[in-house]
């Protein structure tokens, strides 16, 4: 089994951090540590999570952001420490428990055979949460096919941001080339990963609603992450396996 970090990127997520924390540590997994990558919340995010981080030595640390600075910007910074730190498997996943924990165990397993696993909302098992609107509902499923459709993605679920990454996928990955710093982010990190030629695999997720506090998404951020896709196709298209940094 891999030792991994899941970054966990937050803002305002005071009333979830304590209870995902608990439920990721009794998982059945030996050696599995969060790093939190928190954008100085008005809700006091971050000084919970270095209260949890006294509580549970080594288990947790945290990075500390002087504002919103965004997602992607969140992610990387986080993958850059999971990686620094010796993190043999890296996850991410949000803080709101739209992502549930009992799936890590599967995702790991992954690690052993492909090279980065996709939690998966629209493939066969998947779902989403049956308090979802049916606005909602398409929209999601609308902007997953139209980034699929531009970018050519055999994966069904580009836009999830549940996934996990070996660690040499993500060193091989030119991280200082992704530009996207919203939502978008998930879809550039696949298309780059299907560019360089690394192997995918999707599992069944139910994708739940958030459980505590308000969701960031909204109509006009899914409109730009649209907008955007065709800047990923642009700024990586051209990208072929040659062109991944080399692993030590």
């Amino acid at each position: 089994m891999r030792s991994m970090t899941i970054v966990i990127p937050t803002y305002n997520e005071a009333g979830n951090l304590p209870s995902l924390s608990d439920k990721l540590w009794a998982l059945p997994l030996t050696d599995l540590k969060l790093l939190i990558v928190d954008d100085n919340s008005p809700d006091g995010t971050g000084a919970l999570a270095e209260k949890i981080a006294l509580k549970y030595p080594g288990k947790l640390s945290v990075i500390h952001r002087s504002g919103k600075q965004g997602l992607g910007s969140a992610y990387i910074a986080g993958f850059r420490k999971a990686l620094m730190d010796g993190a043999e498997a890296v996850g991410q996943m949000d803080a709101d428990f739209s992502h549930s924990p009992k799936y890590v165990p599967d995702l790991l397993e992954q690690m052993e055979k492909w090279d980065v696993a996709v939690g998966s909302r629209y493939i066969p098992g998947g779902s989403l949460d049956d308090r979802w609107s049916m606005a909602r509902v398409l929209l999601s499923r609308f902007g997953n096919a139209y980034a699929r459709s531009i970018l050519r993605l055999p994966i069904r679920d580009v836009t999830g941001g549940f996934r996990i990454w070996r660690r040499e996928t993500l060193l091989g990955m030119p991280l200082e080339q992704i530009r996207s710093n919203g939502f978008v982010f998930q879809v550039e990190m696949a298309f780059v990963a299907q560019r360089l030629g690394y192997r995918i695999i999707e599992r069944p997720i139910c994708f739940e609603d958030r459980r505590v506090g308000q969701s960031k998404m909204s109509f006009r951020i899914q409109l730009e992450a649209a907008l955007r896709v065709w800047q990923v196709f642009f700024l990586h298209h051209n990208l072929t396996p040659a062109d991944r940094h080399q692993v030590a």
